[in-house]
């Protein structure tokens, strides 16, 4: 099993996420035989994020 976080860019109480960059990745994980499992985002207040957390496995 992998977890991987990915942080929001810029903004004090929350901020963007490169989401073709994100994309990109997941992919490429896939690529390696990894399989995303699941996936939450980390909320702050007020429905702002910090971080999305996505957690994958390796079938054998």
């Amino acid at each position: 099993m992998q977890t991987i976080k990915i942080s929001a860019q810029g903004g004090f109480l929350g901020g963007k996420f490169d989401e073709k960059a994100l994309d990109t990745y997941i992919n490429e994980l896939g690529g390696d035989g990894w399989e995303l499992t699941t996936a939450f985002d980390t909320n702050m207040s007020q429905g702002q994020t910090r971080d999305i957390v996505a957690i994958f496995k390796r079938p054998y």
